[in-house]
């Protein structure tokens, strides 16, 4: 579920030579069942369904305009041809109105939105009815404490693609990426499980003068 689904490269530039990268990388990815070993990146999905949705999500994404750079519609693995295992798939120029980029997928597609600044790039996840998880990739250390301290996002990672904390912490995210008014791990975990007390105490000198039934000032 902490997948990144949807990268935003920063400007022409940045986005051209991040696709170049890519897609050497995802050609080389290897899909199969995990009982072949070491040997696979990643394995089947985990109905048929689910493949069914994810190829129609691809499809409506070439119908809306979106470049499919890398194209895994006609994958097939050989002695498994009745498997759950979707072809990777690279999208480029997705804009927000797009369902590919409005859902998650939960499938071997990455969608490029390109932003012409960071503003526009920090507002995409701003402006998302969703907040579990976002990342943000710099050299330059004010525009990661900009983005960790303005963004509406649940968990942060700063060069970290997978931004879920240390169990210690707590796991959860904002807006309808949350559900109930705790997340779960670390200190909202004891605050689950257990009801707060408070007690207000003072223990005021000289009760041998006699009764009082006001608060004194502090000294």
């Amino acid at each position: 579920c902490m997948a990144i689904s949807v990268a935003v490269p920063v400007g022409e530039e940045t986005a051209d030579k991040l696709i170049e990268e890519l897609i050497p990388r995802i050609d080389k990815l290897r899909v199969g069942p995990y009982t072949s070993g070491d040997d696979v990146d990643y394995g089947p999905v985990v109905t048929a369904a689910a493949k069914e949705n994810i190829l129609r999500m691809v499809e409506g994404g070439v119908e809306a305009g979106a470049e499919l750079v890398v194209d895994g519609r006609n994958f097939n693995l050989q002695g498994y041809e009745d498997g759950f295992f979707v072809g990777p798939h690279l999208f480029d120029r997705v804009t927000p109105d797009m369902e590919i980029y409005q859902k998650e997928i939960f499938g071997p597609v990455l969608s490029c939105v390109r932003a012409g600044s960071y503003e526009e790039a920090l507002g995409l996840a701003m402006d998302h009815e969703m907040g579990n998880g976002t990342a943000i990739f710099t050299r330059d250390g004010d525009a990661a404490r900009n983005f960790a301290s303005r963004v509406n996002v649940g968990m942060i990672g700063v060069n970290v693609p997978i931004p879920v904390p240390l169990a210690y912490h707590t796991f959860g995210g904002w807006k309808k990426s949350a559900f109930g008014d705790l997340n779960q791990h670390g200190p909202d975990a004891f605050k689950f499980y257990t009801r707060t007390k408070t007690v207000t105490s003072r223990w005021p000198s000289g009760i041998k003068e006699g009764g009082e039934f006001n608060f004194k000032a502090m000294d």
